[in-house]
């Protein structure tokens, strides 16, 4: 019998998880669509849209920038999650509208934990990550580096339990273990909770970022997001517990996202950010894409049947003026 590769199993085995394991251990009913639940209830509850909320999501070039042809975000559903990512940010104009030729690129997934692989829906789908640095490097990017800081488990071993670093190598992309000593001191611009922070080099000295963070609860934010996503970057996280709402805002000034693609193929409704019970993973094979951290965060709330301007820290970069949380404001093209 031929032998199979890693990366084979991963992909057979991960549609055996999702397909029998994650369906038979969830007794939650499955997430209605996010035109039907832009409510403040929480996951699973029975809600009613407002009439406007279906605008929000049809495919139109009628977007708050008439100017533009290309949809505001792109939310790709239904498919093999590579297949998702592409035509995901193909719909927001392609991997050429952020990279060009001979740029340097930094990827940041959450890659949370050394202990959990992709099914538990604790750190972003490996094949997502993937299909982003083949989309670079066929953009023209000359490097495209990928890394996170996990707070569980060895760095080097998250890379690789995760499935995360099989698939970017495959790619031609590299995994970086972020060291204490490539972090560097910087001022924040335009802060109001944070005035300084230790920021990772790679990150600050890109050409691009791109922002990919998986859909999931957390026990302090109530979800972590895009935004949530980039205190990866920094050394010393500690302190943003003490005020996300300001916090992660400054730090989504300070750090630009370029791109942010949200994993969403797997969501973790409860038990976050680690998970570690299947029955808090909800299988809906989306993919959203957009360059607005703060709509990447109001849409992803709403697949947990939250209103888009639910979460604290949404609320407040949107008044500061980092993005929208209106969704009815922009065009979401459903591709």
């Amino acid at each position: 019998m031929k032998r199979l590769s890693r990366r084979k199993f991963l992909e057979i085995t991960g549609a055996v998880t999702a397909t029998g394991i994650i369906g038979a251990c969830t007794s939650q009913p499955k997430l209605p669509t996010p035109v039907s639940i832009p409510t403040n209830t929480p996951f699973g509850a029975q809600t009613s849209a407002p009439a406007n909320t279906e605008a929000a999501t049809e495919a139109t070039t009628e977007t708050a920038n008439p100017a533009s042809a290309l949809p505001y975000m792109a939310v790709a559903k239904t498919g093999e999650p590579a297949d998702l990512t592409r035509r995901a940010v193909n719909a927001i104009g392609g991997m050429s509208r952020f990279v060009k030729s001979g740029a340097n690129m930094v990827i940041k997934p959450n890659i949370c934990v050394a202990y959990r692989t992709f099914e538990y829906a604790a750190t972003t789908n490996p094949w997502v990550v993937g299909e982003l640095v083949k989309m670079a490097f066929e953009a023209g990017a000359a490097s495209v580096k990928v890394m996170d800081y996990p707070f569980g488990g060895i760095a080097s071993n998250a890379y690789t339990v995760s499935g995360i670093q099989e698939q970017v190598e495959a790619a031609g992309g590299q995994m970086v273990v972020m060291k204490s000593f490539g972090y560097q001191d910087v001022s924040m611009p335009n802060s109001v909770f944070l005035t300084r922070a230790q920021i990772y080099g790679d990150i600050l000295n890109a050409d691009v970022l791109i922002n990919v963070p998986i859909a999931k609860n957390h026990g302090e934010a109530l979800l972590t997001l895009s935004m949530k996503n980039l205190m990866g970057v920094v050394l010393d996280r500690s302190i943003f517990h003490q005020d996300f709402a300001n916090a992660l805002p400054d730090l989504s000034f300070r750090v630009k996202s370029h791109l942010v693609v949200v994993d969403a193929v797997r969501i973790l409704t409860g038990n976050g950010p680690q998970g570690g019970d299947l029955g808090d993973v909800q299988k809906l094979d989306t993919v959203v894409a957009t360059t607005d951290v703060v709509a990447a965060d109001a849409y992803a709330s709403t697949l947990f049947g939250y209103k888009p301007d639910y979460l604290k820290y949404v609320r407040v970069a949107a008044q500061r003026g980092l993005g929208t949380a209106d969704l009815n404001s922009i065009s979401i093209a459903n591709v």
